[in-house]
C-alpha cells in the first residue's frame, strides 16, 4: 500500500490547490487551467473545450473499448454559514476542509491520479480522463459538449461522493411547467371557468398515477407538484393556473416517453424545461459488477443526479466522500477516504475486460 499512499499524498496536494481557486459553475476557467497544466506536465496531450479538460492515456487503439473516468471540478457557491475560509484548504484531525473538497474534489483527484497510475501500464481498453464543468447546475457547457468530441464510449466511471459504494442506477429529472386554462369571470356571480379547479384535477392525477414499469433498482417513477400560482385578486375567477412538477424517472423509460404518457392523461398544457437529464442503469452481468463483487463493494441505486444523466452508455457512480457532506458549510473529506478511493479505483479498473 506504500505506492497507493504516495499517490494519495500527491492527490491531496493537488486537491488543496483546487480548493484554493474559486470554481463556481460557469467560472471554472482557472481550475481547468490547473488540471490542463498537470496533465501536460505528466506527458499527456490534454484537450480542452470551454472549461472541460480531457486526455487519453495513450494512442487510441480502435480494436479496444473506451473507458471514461469522469468527475467535475465546479462547485456550488459558498454559503454565509461557513466558519472557515472556504478557499483555504485546512487539515484538522485527518479531515481536509474546503469548498468542493467532498463534492467532488476528492473523487476528481482520486480518479485523476488513478488515471496517471493506470496509464503507465497497458490495459485491455483505451483509457480516457475527463474533468468536466457545470455539473452542479446541470449546464449544457459541460459533458454534453464534450461527448461529440471524444467519440464513442463503452463504459464510464463517474466520480461522486458515495462512500465508495457502487451506484448501479441513478434517477433522471424532468421539470414540468404546467398551465391549466379557464375563463375570467366575476366571483360574486360565479362566472367564468375557474382554472384552479382544472388544475386540481390534474394535480390529483400527478399525485396518484403509477407508471407501469417498475425498476428493480430505482422503483417507480415519482412525481411531485412543488409550486402553484394562480389569480390576481379575490373577486376575479382566474383564467390560468400554473404549477410545477418535479418528475424523477427510472431507467425503463426515456424522458420523452414519460412526457408523452403524462400528456395523454392530463388536460393542462405540459412543457418540460429540458429532456436531457436521463435516468441510467447498468446490466446485472456487466464485468464491472464482477470486479465489484470480488472487492466486496456495496451496490445501490442513487436518488441524486450526476453527469451520468448526460451519458447514453453504461456507467456507474462511485467515489470517496459522503454525499451528506455535499453542499454543506465547512465541507470536508477525510484524507484516508482519498487513499481508500484510489486503491479501490485501481483494483476496479486494472485489467478490466469489457468483453
Amino acid at each position: 500500500m506504500k505506492n497507493v499512499q504516495n499517490i494519495a499524498d500527491r492527490a491531496v496536494d493537488f486537491l488543496k490547490e483546487l480548493i484554493s481557486i474559486r470554481s463556481y459553475s460557469g467560472e471554472e476557467d482557472q481550475t481547468a487551467d490547473l488540471i490542463f497544466d498537470l496533465l501536460k506536465s505528466e506527458g499527456f496531450n490534454p484537450q480542452r473545450s470551454k472549461n472541460n479538460v480531457w486526455a487519453w492515456a495513450g494512442p487510441k487503439d480502435e480494436n479496444k473499448p473506451v473507458v471514461l473516468l469522469n468527475s467535475h471540478h465546479d462547485t456550488v457557491k459558498a454559503s454565509s454559514k461557513w466558519t472557515k475560509d472556504p478557499f483555504t484548504p485546512t487539515v484538522e484531525d485527518g479531515k481536509l476542509y474546503g469548498l468542493g473538497s467532498n463534492d467532488a474534489g476528492g473523487p476528481l483527484v482520486s480518479l485523476l491520479f488513478t488515471f496517471l497510475r493506470l496509464a503507465k501500464e497497458p490495459q485491455p481498453y483505451n483509457l480516457l480522463f475527463l474533468a468536466s464543468a457545470e455539473e452542479e447546475t446541470s449546464g449544457i457547457q459541460g459533458v454534453p459538449i464534450v461527448l461529440p468530441l471524444i467519440g464513442p464510449v463503452d463504459f464510464a466511471i463517474v466520480g461522486e461522493p458515495t462512500s465508495m459504494r457502487l451506484a448501479v442506477a441513478e434517477r433522471g429529472l424532468i421539470v414540468l411547467d404546467c398551465i391549466a386554462q379557464g375563463k375570467n369571470g366575476h366571483a360574486a356571480r360565479n362566472e367564468g371557468i375557474n382554472a384552479i379547479y382544472g388544475a386540481i384535477k390534474d394535480i390529483e392525477w400527478f399525485r396518484n398515477y403509477s407508471f407501469e414499469k417498475v425498476s428493480d433498482q430505482l422503483g417507480e417513477i415519482t412525481m411531485s407538484v412543488t409550486m402553484v400560482e394562480a389569480g390576481s385578486q379575490h373577486n376575479v375567477v382566474p383564467d390560468e393556473c400554473r404549477f410545477v412538477v418535479d418528475v424523477r424517472p427510472n431507467e425503463l423509460y426515456t424522458n420523452e416517453e414519460v412526457v408523452e404518457i403524462i400528456r395523454q392523461h392530463v388536460d393542462c398544457i405540459v412543457e418540460p424545461r429540458s429532456l436531457h437529464l436521463n435516468a441510467s442503469g447498468i446490466s446485472g452481468d456487466h464485468p464491472i459488477l464482477t470486479k465489484a463483487e470480488k472487492l466486496n463493494l456495496q451496490t445501490f441505486a442513487s436518488k441524486t443526479m450526476s453527469d451520468q444523466a448526460h451519458m447514453p452508455f453504461p456507467s456507474v457512480k462511485i467515489g470517496p466522500g459522503d454525499t451528506h457532506r455535499s453542499h454543506t458549510s465547512d465541507e470536508y473529506i477525510f484524507l484516508d477516504e482519498i487513499k481508500e478511493g484510489i486503491g479501490i479505483y485501481i483494483n476496479l479498473l486494472d485489467d478490466l475486460r469489457l468483453g
